[in-house]
């Protein structure tokens, strides 16, 4: 057992004693109700020296933990509260304690749509409640991005559970690209949340041979079953690794990494710099009015196109010679689209 959850044994069994204002505490019962405490939880003696002790009621007393416990000696041997109503398990929360537990409830919060936080949603209503009670009108000062009607959502508790009890689904998907939707068995693997959006990675079909990983967005399944006749291909998969290459969730298949060099302008230099694009991110050269060179070493994916596109003119791709090539025709049509009136362009594009 650790040992600072040795010391709250001790400070809870110590606060246990101080309430009972019935018997008087030398310093050796103290230890004796100390010692048996941690018996029940460790089911061996512990030896327990009197300085142990000495040191527990000097910071139960002291504010390290908050406590602050009116601990007072008298008759010369004998520890009481002064305060008889006192226990250090009902102390007032501080202003830093509320404002930390509005940010841990409105975090925990975003999660609701998992029955792993089942357990602790009546956990987080005390807690709201405590909240309130102890400061009204707290406001959150962090605030996290989401979106409420993103379609898709209360799949998550389902497919979480598929997951972890490794049950085979059988899945309606209906892509941007397809009419229909498709019916087919997926083999899941991990739920991954990428910009905001959920999506759920595994294995399509039922035959181990023919299956590649790829991933399914949430908002575009239809509806999904469990099949329990057939057996779950565990393929133990490593999302660290498998994504280590990327941005986004998109791994192209048979596509190795390559090495991308961009220029970045001085008033971009700063964010892409303190924010990097990816972990494999290198600054190669640097130049007096700010602007920098940075290397990556990814597959290239959607996601890194749309990252890089989003930079508009604040970037500029050197290298590899296709990726700038389908860039820049990338931009060369956004340009065509904003050289028409606005007339012309609503007629060309209905």
């Amino acid at each position: 057992m650790a040992q600072n959850k040795n010391a709250l044994i001790r400070y809870k069994t110590i606060d246990k004693c101080l309430q009972n204002n019935y018997r008087q505490w030398t310093l050796d019962d103290l230890i004796e109700a100390c010692s048996n405490a941690l018996f029940e939880y460790e089911g061996k003696e512990n030896n327990i020296s009197k300085r142990t002790i000495q040191l527990d009621i000097q910071m139960m007393r002291s504010e390290k933990l908050g406590y602050n416990a009116p601990i007072v000696v008298y008759d010369k041997k004998y520890y009481k509260y002064e305060d008889e109503e006192f226990s250090i398990t009902d102390i007032p929360l501080t202003e830093t304690d509320i404002n930390v537990l509005t940010e841990t409830v409105s975090m925990l919060k975003q999660f609701k749509d998992f029955s792993l936080f089942s357990d602790v949603s009546d956990i987080l209503q005390r807690l709201e409640d405590k909240i309130y009670a102890e400061k009204s009108h707290t406001q959150p000062v962090i605030h996290l991005d989401k979106n409420e009607k993103l379609k898709g959502l209360h799949f998550l508790d389902e497919l979480y559970q598929a997951i972890i009890k490794k049950i085979v689904l059988k899945i309606s998907y209906k892509s941007f690209k397809s009419k229909e939707a498709n019916d087919f068995f997926f083999h899941a693997f991990i739920l991954k949340e990428f910009n905001n959006r959920w999506f759920l990675v595994g294995k399509k079909g039922n035959k181990e041979g023919d299956r590649i990983i790829t991933n399914l967005a949430l908002d575009r399944i239809v509806s999904i079953d469990f099949d329990f006749s057939l057996d779950y291909h565990d393929s133990n998969f490593d999302a660290d690794e498998y994504y280590k290459n990327v941005v986004g969730v998109t791994v192209n298949s048979g596509l190795d990494p390559r090495k991308i060099r961009i220029y970045v302008d001085a008033a971009n230099a700063p964010y892409v710099v303190t924010k990097p694009f990816h972990s494999s991110q290198k600054i190669v050269e640097e130049f007096e009015d700010g602007s920098v060179i940075i290397t990556l070493y990814l597959i290239i994916n959607y996601e890194l196109e749309r990252l890089l596109l989003g930079f508009g003119n604040g970037v500029e791709i050197i290298k590899p010679a296709f990726l700038r090539n389908r860039i820049r025709n990338i931009v060369e049509q956004t340009s065509e689209k904003y050289r028409l009136s606005d007339e012309e362009n609503f007629n060309q594009s209905k």
